[in-house]
């Protein structure tokens, strides 16, 4: 039998895939020992502090070892893999193709491989299955698609998915699929928000029925195999009380099986941990209120939203009010500033990139838009657009959440009037905006039903005094109760 020689043996390293991080945790291996792997194939899924990124293998070879198991964080720099090139790749597949020689689904499995190659963010060669995996677009996607993203789009804003539909009944035909997979090594077709939900759900991937366009599981899939799991021990617990047992009490409910659940505190929830714990003992912060009469720019959405130039653009209520900042920073500039600790110098910025935070099933990011001041709002509509179609996704890359200057929350969409919250770290003012609601107001001189809201700015008192904070709360309130202001102050 040949053997292997070192130099036969590549180790493929951690790589920093967000300037400057140091550790990431390992999400899923997409590869096996003895799997075949070609230049550009993406090998796992990490996920860092900032970003979930798929990691393709630079060379061809074959899968030697898998260092580390699932769920590990591991530092960058450590060998995650090893693989087998060259001479060495022949002598480690012989013990795999005798294992797949019985099995003649294995060849036609492996066959069909897209003929373009697409460069890969990280930039360790190219993806050559992220079009299979992962269709966008297509002939059958259109209904299945509106579903999935109707059900991350709840769930964003605060409410829980929908109930699981019949989808998950026809089990039984999809079974012959299975005992294809693990020779073959295909994985299940799932978006990475999907794959979280399901790690963190305890559901394997490869047991679920998928009911998304083109074989992907969607996230009703993944809670009606949860709610199948659950319903499956309910005929088990009827012998328990033949043991030996303190009383034949009711069966417990699920609180009582389990008093307390730990979660580790990792990946983008350790990361924002991190930074509002120094954000809020760092910064001095200041928080001001101010409610404000905001039916005209309710009534300018609507308008806006049966314009022929917005069609196809998101228009919204955040949109107008992200345009309202951006005008009370144009006139306000010295609010667009950082604090340098080492120089102890304020540094303002001549540029606005508005960080927008959002709630994902990976946790909360802000990315944020860059160059927002020069704009228009058509384009700004365009931006906010993608922004959040990227974060439902789970796709927002590190780039996306660097380099922020100002940003806005919306606790809004949660049905919450208004908050305090803490800088993002390194910008100077952050806005929050509470939900638009129906309430008594005084408009002129009578009291009506008006459309109102309450925005609170947070600002580093260190170099924004009360005065010039204010400012910019009052501008912002301004623009949203006279929407004209849009141009006259522009």
């Amino acid at each position: 039998m040949t053997t292997m020689t070192d130099s036969s043996v590549r180790e493929f390293k951690m790589p920093d895939v967000g300037e400057g991080l140091t550790e990431a945790e390992i999400l899923k291996w997409y590869v096996q020992p003895g799997d075949t792997v070609t230049d550009g194939q993406v090998v796992c899924e990490v996920e860092t502090a900032k970003a979930a990124v798929e990691l393709p293998i630079p060379y061809d070879g074959v899968v030697r070892e898998l260092h580390f198991p699932e769920g590990t964080t591991v530092d960058v720099g450590t060998s995650i893999i090893a693989v087998a090139v060259g001479d060495g790749a022949a002598v480690a597949a012989e013990p795999a193709q005798e294992a797949v020689a019985d099995t003649p689904a294995t060849a036609e499995a492996e066959e069909p491989k897209p003929e373009g190659r697409q460069p890969v963010l990280v930039g360790y060669g190219v993806a050559t299955s992220s079009t299979r995996r992962r269709p966008r677009k297509g002939g059958q996607a259109p209904a299945g698609a509106q579903e999935a993203s109707a059900a991350v789009q709840a769930e964003l804003n605060g409410h829980g998915p929908a109930e699981p539909a019949a989808p998950a009944a026809p089990a039984a035909p999809a079974a012959p699929a299975a005992p294809a997979a693990p020779v073959t090594g295909d994985r299940p077709l799932a978006k990475p928000p999907v794959r979280k939900l399901a790690k963190d759900l305890g559901v394997d991937l490869t047991t679920v029925v998928p009911s998304g366009p083109d074989g992907i599981i969607t996230r009703e899939d993944v809670h009606a195999a949860v709610t199948a799991r659950s319903a499956t021990p309910e005929p088990q617990a009827a012998p328990a009380p033949v043991t030996p047992a303190p009383s034949p009490a009711a069966a417990p409910t699920s609180y009582d099986t389990a008093r307390e659940t730990r979660v580790p505190v990792k990946g983008v929830r350790k990361a924002t941990a991190a930074a509002m714990v120094g954000s809020a003992f760092t910064a001095p912060h200041v928080t001001e209120f101010v409610t404000v009469d905001v039916t005209r720019t309710m009534k300018l959405v609507e308008e806006l939203k049966q314009d022929k130039e917005y069609a196809g653009l998101r228009v919204n209520p955040l949109l107008l009010i992200a345009k309202a900042l951006l005008v009370a920073i144009r006139r306000n500039p010295d609010i667009n500033a950082s604090w340098d600790e080492a120089a102890q110098e304020i540094v303002v910025k001549h540029y606005v990139n508005l960080g927008i935070a959002a709630a994902t099933p990976r946790g909360l990011i802000v990315p944020n838009i860059k160059d927002a001041h020069a704009q228009t709002l058509p384009q700004l509509a365009g931006s906010l657009g993608e922004l959040v179609s990227t974060a439902r996704e789970g796709k927002t890359s590190p780039a996306a959440m660097q380099g922020g200057t100002v940003t806005i929350t919306n606790v809004g969409v949660f049905g919450v009037d208004t908050g305090t919250p803490i800088l993002n770290p390194g910008e100077s003012a952050i806005l929050a905006v509470g939900a638009i609601k129906l309430q008594p107001w005084v408009h002129k001189g009578k009291v009506k039903p008006r459309q109102v809201t309450t925005l609170a700015l947070s600002f580093d008192h260190r170099l924004v005094d009360g005065e010039l904070g204010s400012k910019v709360l009052a501008d912002v309130a301004a623009v949203l109760e006279q929407p004209k202001r849009l141009i006259s102050w522009a």
